[in-house]
């Protein structure tokens, strides 16, 4: 928003002079909380009053309470004004056009007020709907009322006043969608009320002198949005693409239980969760076993991203804490809590099947037609199995979804066009919490054989293209298993012009489900038909059929198994003969202008209603047309003609002078002419209005009833979709893998040991940025080789890039796609688990080091032999001792117990020894580097200069970072040239280099004696074995040698006598010399 206009107003409000009536004392105003009296129930208000100057502020959130202006009570010096000022007048300037202080009505006034009749509405809903914020259509605005305004006027901008007994602001109907968009974006439930009577309704009806009746047409929140009428299928400014739904219950488990529950035990809770994606009819579930730390839950909702939240009563602290952390204000994600105490004893389940029986009974009502009973009847055994197969705090968790939904009417789709998954399954690699957000990928698959198809797929769509590459380097899962051969480049073109058409159409999978939620306009209907009419008929042209296969199994036409059963799908004759069907039945002309009564096209009995409609529609305005002959014989005019002026229709112009009769009615004139409706027309329009009334309400039950008509259509017209959407992937990956010169990874069969081998891997993100000047390196692990690389190196030189470059092409070859490699070859990982970055979590009281912790314990409880683990920097949250010692025990742990594949960055060199206790299986590499002048040795002399001069070495060397992955253990980190890019004090930076070279110095120093001292030791144990004596006696003779000498030291610093003082220190010097020649 830009800059808040104001505007300052200072004005004299002075009515005649006269006495105080009493009138003027019973203006309404707002009960104050002062005990100070207001101005206008003084007594004996002081005259003259002030002059009243105050600044005015257009902006709800910058205008100036009404406290903030009021007259001082102390008598000021009379201006020079002829009239007296009436208080009251000011106390009423003050409640209209300044927002109102803490004590003015902007809640519902109390029972007791007298209300308008719109009022009583409006308390009536609020008090059905109270956690609603309400917008009710008053004749061409929506109006909020009471908090509702206030919160309205701070979200949207928009300017709030008192009216009545209500703060209230409005917007114009034109822009519900925009405005609806923007508070349900801030995070509240909008409800939208309409009017439910038009006005040729209501003057045929009994409510003729009542208000409009008024009813909740619509509510709103971030998850249901996109599925919603009227303001639904919008592109505007309503955060992510995934709007998903999370429902989510637990349940304690007990300490005995918690002993079978995974590795180590340490399970408090059972999780169970629902997650619902509405707009897209996409529902996964799942149930699991967690922690303290909440790991695995957090790992769903980083994966799912959801708008909005819903929890099932009671949650445990931990759980809570987390939910809420997550849906902090500035994620803008909507808390909604409800309890699931009504769901013990089986309860959940009897809601959920109570309501399938429901939609089952209303489906054989709306459909006659006897080949779809069959298959609907088969689908709904198959969910009615599923819900019965699903976990028990799964079930409840769909039980409170499907309550929750219900009030928006969006239930359906949780049990007839939804397609139901498992969080985590035996198909899909599930990434921890960490992963998700370093990697920032999801859904890798584990499979081989879905690997294989898609793998197959997009070799086969880049061969389409001219590529050799993919024919060069395929390999599929087994080297050899793969037969795809080179293709007609015609499967590219026809799939590059379908994807190329559906990119500019509107999205036809939300589309799909708001025609299922039968939110959809007419409009929306015929894009998402015609669009997915015009892929399958695209599609067709490539001549697939089910039984066009060659001697080994494939289509002629395409090679990929895959590839060939998606074309089929979106291209089947069902999907086309359907849709072309449903489309000869509107009419788009119509459909584009919002034309309803015009919509349909009626032909073999279709829509009798909407005929019978119609037809009385017509005899009206035939009964109109006629009325004109009997005008022009009434005033003998011939040439006399209905016109039409500024939307009032069938109006007779004559000139000034022409006498009518008197029940003509009047409706405008010029100079020279007068307009007039004559009685007979004025009935028979009040007739044409009531039948275009019902006209529309008959089209929009004909519309309705079209739409529940669709459900037959939609598993099979999702089917579709889904098929168009794989296709758009693979065709993607393929043109990636083109562009950016990527091969096809081999991977290896399950009785080969566990291996990685990448030749001249690239970062897939980085490689873009940098184009050509990226640096290649080379991967090789190997379970019956070397299985760890620890890598060392000094900061920003790469070290972190290199192992998220690792990980990503193992994900992007599980995906399905072609990895940026020179070549690849790997074996099909079942994890990929990562500790990296730095964060804390304060919310839920989780310090830096305990999270670092945390996803170390993850990691050793959830990895296996075919993992990868990806380590960065462990232990740097805590002492330089203790963190060395966690990070060295936790690789030593990870390589004795696991034998997983590990990467594992670190500053610290003492880790590298590590690979002395597993020689051949641990290999120690760093990221290398050049400098143009090394620094000079520390001597263990540190004075001043030679720091100095040390540190001033250290400052000007050159350093050029190489980003090579080479065998050896880096010997600096450069720290201080980080300091001088992040722009650090040159003082504070040559302090930090003389406290370096100091402590270098220091340890330098600490090792040589530790070396000296082990060497001492050596001797003396040699001469204690050449003289004869035992170690013990030898450390009795040195005990008592050194207490003469410490005696002797004593008698020379306390004898008086020079002479005798200097004879006890040449003994005791005797005696050291005989201690340190031992």
């Amino acid at each position: 928003m830009g800059k808040q206009k104001q505007q300052v107003i200072s004005r004299f409000f002075a009515p005649k002079s006269k006495a105080p009536s009493s009138s003027s004392s019973s203006i309404p105003s707002s009960p104050s909380p002062s005990p100070s009296p207001s101005p206008s129930s003084l007594p004996n208000p002081p005259t003259p009053p002030p002059k009243i100057s105050t600044t005015v502020t257009f902006s709800p959130s910058k205008r100036l309470p009404s406290s903030h202006v009021s007259p001082s009570t102390k008598p000021p010096k009379a201006p020079k004004i002829s009239h007296p000022i009436d208080p009251s007048l000011h106390q009423k300037f003050v409640q209209k056009l300044l927002e109102p202080s803490s004590s003015t009505p902007t809640k519902l006034p109390l029972p007791t007020t007298k209300y308008t009749p719109l009022e009583q509405q409006v308390v009536d809903l609020k008090q059905k709907y109270p956690d609603v914020l309400l917008m009710v259509e008053v004749g061409y605005r929506y109006r909020f009322f009471g908090e509702d305004a206030e919160i309205a006027a701070r979200v949207l901008g928009i300017y709030a006043h008192v009216d009545h007994n209500f703060l209230t602001a409005s917007i114009p109907t034109f822009r519900l969608n925009v405005h609806v968009r923007r508070l349900v974006s801030a995070g509240f439930k909008v409800g939208v009320v309409k009017q439910t009577e038009t006005a040729a309704i209501k003057a045929h009806g009994s409510n003729k002198l009542g208000p409009f009746c008024r009813g909740l047409s619509a509510l709103y929140t971030k998850a249901t949005l996109e599925a919603a009428e009227d303001v639904g299928g919008g592109e505007d400014e309503c955060g992510s693409y995934n709007n998903y739904l999370v429902c989510v219950v637990e349940k304690g488990i007990s300490v005995e239980n918690s002993k079978d529950c995974g590795v180590g035990g340490g399970f408090d809770v059972r999780i169970g969760i629902v997650a619902v994606e509405v707009s897209t009819g996409d529902v996964v579930h799942g149930e699991f076993n967690d922690n303290f730390m909440r790991a695995g839950l957090e790992a769903v909702i980083l994966s799912m991203s959801p708008a909005e939240l819903l929890l099932g009563y009671p949650l445990s602290k931990q759980t809570e804490k987390l939910l809420l952390a997550y849906a902090g204000p500035a994620s803008n994600v909507r808390v909604e809590r409800t309890s699931r105490d009504c769901f013990s004893d089986g309860g959940a389940l009897a809601e959920v099947m109570s309501l399938y029986e429901n939609l089952s009974e209303n489906s054989r009502a709306d459909h006659q037609v006897d080949n779809t009973k069959v298959m609907e009847h088969e689908n709904h055994c198959l969910a009615i199995e599923g819900i019965m197969s699903m976990p028990d705090l799964a079930v409840q968790a769909l039980a409170l979804t499907i309550r929750h939904l219900k009030q928006f009417g969006l239930e359906r789709i949780l049990c007839m066009g939804a397609s139901f998954r498992p969080f985590s399954s035996n198909m899909e690699m599930t990434l921890s919490a960490n992963a998700l957000q370093q990697l920032e990928v999801s859904h890798p698959l584990c499979d081989r054989n879905m690997i294989s198809a898609r793998l197959d797929a997009v070799s086969e769509i880049v061969m389409s293209m001219g590529s050799c590459k993919a024919s060069q380097n395929f390999g599929g899962i087994d080297e050899g298993d793969s037969d795809v051969t080179y293709v007609q480049p015609e499967v590219n073109y026809l799939l590059s012009s379908v994807l190329t058409t559906l990119g500019r159409s509107p999205d036809i999978q939300r589309g799909l489900t708001r025609i299922f939620h039968r939110t959809a306009t007419a409009s929306e209907f015929i894009s998402v038909t015609q669009a997915i009419l015009f892929a399958g008929k695209q599609l067709q042209r490539l001549h697939i059929e089910e039984k066009d296969v060659d001697e080994k199994g494939q289509s002629r036409s395409v090679h990929s198994v895959l590839l060939r059963k998606l074309i089929l799908t979106a291209s089947s004759s069902g999907i086309i003969g359907n849709a072309a069907k449903l489309l000869s039945t509107l009419n788009k002309e119509a459909a584009d202008k919002g034309d309803l009564p015009n919509l349909f096209i009626i032909s073999s009995g279709q829509f009798p209603e909407v005929a019978k409609a119609r037809s009385l529609v017509q005899s009206a305005k035939e009964k109109l047309d006629l009325l004109i002959g009997l005008y022009r014989k009434q005033l003998r005019m011939n040439n006399l003609e209905f016109m039409s002026v500024s939307g009032t229709t069938h109006l007779i112009e004559l000139p000034v002078d022409v006498k009518v009769p008197s029940n003509w009615v009047k409706v405008n004139s010029t100079k020279k002419t007068v307009r007039y409706h004559p009685p007979e027309v004025l009935s028979a329009l009040d007739q044409l209005s009531l039948a275009n009334e019902e006209l529309m309400i008959a089209c929009r039950g004909a519309w309705d009833s079209f739409l529940r008509a669709f459900d037959k259509y939609f598993s099979e017209f999702q089917a579709a979709v889904q098929a168009l959407a794989t296709l758009d992937c693979l065709h993607s990956l393929a043109i990636l893998s083109r562009n950016k010169n990527y091969v096809c990874p081999v991977f290896v069969g399950d009785s080969e040991p566990v291996q990685m081998h990448i030749c001249s891997g690239r970062h897939p993100v980085l490689e873009t940025v940098l184009q050509d000047n990226f640096v290649p390196n080379d991967t090789n692990l190997h379970a019956d080789g070397e299985y760890c690389e620890i890598v060392t190196g000094p900061n920003m030189g790469g070290k972190s890039c290199y192992i998220r470059q690792v990980a990503l092409i193992a994900i992007m070859a599980q995906v399905g796609s072609f990895v940026p490699a020179s070549s690849a070859k790997l074996c099909v990982l079942d994890g990929i688990h990562t500790r990296m970055g730095s964060s804390d979590s304060i919310q839920q009281g989780r310090s830096t080091f305990l999270e670092e912790l945390s996803e170390a314990s993850h990691i050793i409880h959830n990895c296996t032999s075919r993992s990868l683990v990806i380590i960065d920097e462990l232990g740097r949250g805590t002492s330089t001792h203790d963190g060395v010692a966690i990070a060295y025990a936790t690789l030593h742990y990870l390589l004795e117990h696991k034998r997983c594949m590990v990467l594992f960055v670190t500053h610290y060199p003492k880790i590298v020894d590590v690979k002395n206790e597993f020689p051949g299986s641990v290999g120690a590499y760093h990221v290398s580097y050049m400098m143009s002048q090394r620094a000079m040795d520390m001597d263990m002399d540190k004075t001043d200069s030679k720091s100095d001069k040390n540190a001033q070495t250290m400052d000007h060397e050159d350093v050029t970072y190489l980003y090579k992955l080479v065998p050896g253990v880096s010997e600096r980190s450069f720290g201080f040239k980080v300091a001088q890019l992040a722009q650090l004090p040159s003082s504070c930076i040559r302090r930090a280099n003389i406290m370096a070279a100091e402590l270098e110095a220091m340890i330098a120093s600490r090792v040589k004696n530790s070396s000296a001292q082990k060497t001492l030791q050596g001797s003396q144990e040699s001469i204690s074995i050449k003289s004869g004596c035992s170690r013990a006696e030898q450390i009795g003779l040195e005990e008592d040698a050194c207490r003469e000498f410490f005696l002797d030291l004593k008698s020379a610093l306390g004898n008086a006598d020079p002479e005798r003082s200097l004879q006890f220190l040449k003994h005791a010097r005797s005696i050291a010399k005989e201690l340190i020649g031992r």
